[in-house]
């Protein structure tokens, strides 16, 4: 297998804890997702050069960047980076060709405009050009931020929080843009984020950090539905996180009590020795949990049914927001999300008795309970 285009090993207790590796090839973004102060952005520090921790090693396209154990750490004015800083860092007394400009020092003068323009083409900004920052758009300031950093023709991209200034209809507009500009780069992409949705729209895979350290590496949906801890679930706000014990369980399924409810699931890899009695956390997300008006006597194959009333209804744009309460002396709450004109059709209010199923493969069991 090919070494990656970018490699990452970060180790320090303090004073800002680290314990990370990383790895991601050309092409491809990767995020790192994780709370505020979590490491992400001394991450991308540490590849541009910028913190340098008591041992680490970066290594882009084969090329030793870091390295604290052999006494390698290039500058960063050697370092061909490309960083979208959180509020652009664009020069305002500078239109934005100059800033591009500013980035294109490796050129021979006489090449400097004309490749800047085409940056600014490539980023949607054509005839922007002669424009300071303060007459751009958070929008068009954020493609100057990426035209700028793509001007050094860099080994890797980093970007960090580019979309926390910009409002949230330019924001959904600008995750289009960049996936389309990213599948058109041969070059690694690390993106930080706070956000796990705008993460799942931007990244093919992803990083989730806590206290400076990795906890699960994965694509979007394989970290949502399966995340590797209870921490994790939480990082990732998946909202049906609960706690039960294995009651039985064979070579496909496994069946745990719930506070007195049996609960079916698929059985995962990993869990063939599982025993008992032994305590589980389990988790579902929200699209795993289906919900009706149908009576619970009404025959039905599918396992996992409960009676339950819905708690609180919100209603968004285009769905809706619903929570439920089991019935029972524990009463847990559900989270799911469900199509709009579906709640208008059945009448679903808050308050109304109905019936949910917790679907069997959706179902997800931790360790750590």
């Amino acid at each position: 297998m090919a070494d990656a285009a970018l490699s990452i090993s970060l180790r320090q207790s303090g004073p800002i804890p680290l314990d990370a590796s990383i790895s991601s090839d050309a092409g491809s973004v990767m995020a790192l997702v994780g709370p505020s102060g979590s490491g992400k952005t001394t991450i991308l520090r540490t590849v541009a050069g910028l913190y340098r921790p008591r041992h680490g090693r970066v290594v882009v396209n084969g090329q030793v960047w870091l390295d604290t154990e052999r006494g390698i750490d290039v500058p960063p004015h050697l370092r061909r980076v490309g960083l979208v800083f959180q509020n652009y860092a664009l020069f305002p007394h500078m239109t934005a060709l100059a800033n591009v400009m500013t980035a294109l020092g490796h050129l021979p003068a006489e090449a400097r405009r004309s490749r800047a323009l085409a940056l600014l083409d490539r980023v949607n900004l054509a005839g922007f050009e002669g424009r300071k920052p303060a007459a751009l758009s958070g929008g068009q300031q954020q493609r100057v931020a990426v035209a700028r950093a793509l001007a050094r023709d860099p080994d890797v991209l980093l970007l960090d929080e580019p979309f926390s200034a910009v409002d949230k209809v330019t924001r959904q507009r600008l995750y289009v843009e960049l996936r389309e500009l990213t599948l058109s780069l041969a070059l690694p992409i690390l993106f930080v984020t706070h956000d796990f949705d705008e993460a799942a729209r931007v990244a093919g895979r992803m990083c989730l950090i806590d206290q400076g350290r990795v906890i699960q590496t994965g694509t979007p949906r394989e970290v949502l539905a399966r995340p590797a801890s209870v921490r994790a679930a939480a990082l990732v706000d998946l909202k049906n996180v609960f706690s039960a014990r294995v009651s039985r369980a064979d070579p496909s399924r496994i069946w745990l009590d719930w506070a007195g409810r049996s609960i079916e699931a698929h059985a995962p890899e990993g869990f063939s020795g599982i025993a008992p009695g032994q305590a589980v956390s389990w988790a579902i997300p929200a699209t795993q949990v289906l919900i009706s008006r149908t009576d619970m006597t009404v025959a039905d194959e599918t396992p996992n049914r409960f009676a339950a009333m819905i708690s609180d209804l919100v209603h968004l744009s285009e769905s809706v927001s619903v929570k439920v309460r089991l019935d029972g002396p524990d009463r847990p709450e559900l989270s799911m999300t469900l199509p709009a004109h579906y709640a208008r059709r059945t009448g679903l209010v808050a308050g109304s008795a109905v019936t949910i199923a917790l679907m069997p493969d959706g179902i997800h069991l931790m360790m750590d309970a």
